[in-house]
């Protein structure tokens, strides 16, 4: 992240994305796989099995392939696109995996206060406090507990194209987005 000086003398905190060109590798049709999709692929391989060498024979090697499925679209097998799509002004939705926390406590993980740290209360500062009642007398599912925290799929919505910088391949979003720095994300326009 960081931050543009506006003509007006505001400051507007940024993401700065590179947008790596991306090339549409297969066309899913109704017909042949029971729906309807595209697959893209971006990034540079080094090196390619054969069955996914053969898969994109007479197209760039591309590292990462993802699908989405579509309705009828007029795009083509070879098709490519870049950060040219994206126009200053735009509203997109960034999809990404968040930062892995690993395994955290209830505090940290849920935002619990804790226990009073003094009165009798010995060593029990972080813990949790009750988890269950007398009736039914288990656990119930979805309890906030310590556990693994971060590492699932988020979406931040209403994000704004700043800038749009079509020779460097990078694109400034106002705000912040879903994971760590060199994180696939997938950027979709409103």
């Amino acid at each position: 992240m960081t931050r543009i000086f506006q003509e007006d003398g505001t400051v507007v905190p940024v993401t700065l994305i590179e947008v790596e060109p991306t090339v549409v590798t297969q066309i899913k049709g109704k017909e042949k796989d029971g729906y309807e999709a595209v697959q893209i692929g971006t990034g540079k391989a080094k090196k390619l099995n054969k069955p996914k060498a053969g898969h994109l024979k007479d197209l760039p090697q591309v590292k990462i392939m993802r699908e989405f499925r579509i309705g009828q679209s007029d795009l083509k097998k070879g098709d490519t696109f870049d950060v040219s799509i994206f126009n200053a002004g735009d509203i997109v939705k960034v999809s990404g995996f968040s930062k892995g926390r690993g395994f955290q406590g209830a505090v940290k993980r849920h935002g619990f206060h804790g226990m009073p740290a003094s009165h009798g209360h010995h060593h029990v500062l972080r813990h949790v406090g009750s988890i269950g009642q007398r009736f039914p007398q288990h656990t119930l599912k979805g309890m906030r507990m310590a556990g693994r925290m971060g590492g699932v799929r988020m979406t931040t919505r209403g994000l704004k194209v700043i800038s749009v910088d079509k020779e460097n391949n990078t694109l400034a979003l106002k705000g912040a987005v879903p994971g760590r720095r060199g994180t696939l994300l997938e950027i979709i326009s409103i």
